[in-house]
């Protein structure tokens, strides 16, 4: 019996009407929601990851305004040394250290700058919900097997970024929500069977999700991997980040097939 985990299927990436919608995420979506039906009576485990917003957050237009004091745009983004010329600064004025000592922590990592996103993913909005086919084919696995899928919120703390729904990208010490999330990674651990990954935006989220997943796996855990490449599609602009996390992730030894090819290995099983 294998896990799919389905990484934030949510209207704001996979509707054509979101506010930060995938190119591809649409037609993703289908084919995901056709292989959950395909392939539910070999599926022990379905978890699902939800991007999961206030309206203000670090990474929004909301947050920030320009020295002049003029609107950030979507698809600005911001460094540490912006911050300290003042170039831009957050709304509230109060939390410029705080803001500092973030993109200061962020930056020394490696992995991303701050990128301002359109609003997307409110709790409470249309935006945050899961695409309306992918939840109906979960919704038919929830009938059969009478348990609801394992659902994780990431993203809620305003001074944080979490792209991983393992964990923020850089955790905040009196926060739970934003550190190791050890639970998850034991639902993903792919013991007997295998551990399907799918979901948006391969560029970010799913990206770094598998990276996370990936540290505490062993080396046979991580063969037993496999991503759905046609369930997956990355933020437009950013094709070459999601080609450099499928590469990383294969040469690591995990495998990338098309869900009719997935489907096909798990059912002459």
């Amino acid at each position: 019996m294998h896990t799919l985990l389905i990484v934030d299927p949510q209207n704001d990436f996979c509707d054509r009407r979101g506010t930060l919608f995938v190119p591809g995420a649409a037609e993703d979506m289908l084919r995901l929601a056709s292989f959950v039906r395909a392939a539910r009576r070999a599926l022990a485990e379905i978890v699902i990851t939800l991007d999961s917003h206030p309206s203000v957050a670090i990474e929004r237009p909301t947050f920030w305004a320009r020295g002049d004091g003029g609107p950030v745009a979507p698809f600005t983004q911001i460094t540490h040394a912006q911050v300290v010329a003042g170039e831009y600064v957050p709304i509230d004025a109060s939390l410029r250290p705080q803001v500092l000592a973030y993109l200061q922590a962020l930056e020394s990592q490696g992995r991303y700058k701050l990128m301002v996103w359109p609003v997307h993913c409110v709790i409470g909005a249309w935006g945050h919900n899961i695409h309306g086919a992918v939840l109906e084919a979960v919704g038919e696995w929830e009938f059969q097997v009478q348990r609801g899928a394992f659902k994780v919120l990431k993203g809620q703390n305003p001074l944080t970024e979490q792209y991983s729904a393992v964990r923020a990208e850089v955790p905040s010490p009196d926060d739970p929500s934003t550190q190791t999330n050890h639970e998850l990674i034991d639902k993903c651990r792919p013991k007997s069977g295998l551990l399907l990954v799918a979901g948006e935006a391969a560029s970010h989220c799913v990206a770094a999700t598998l990276e996370h997943l990936l540290e505490h796996f062993s080396a046979e855990e991580i063969r037993r991997v496999v991503l759905l490449e046609d369930c997956m599609s990355p933020v437009s602009g950013f094709e070459s980040h999601a080609r450099a996390c499928s590469e990383r992730a294969l040469a690591q030894g995990v495998r990338s097939l098309t869900s009719t090819q997935a489907l096909a290995e798990i059912s002459a099983n």
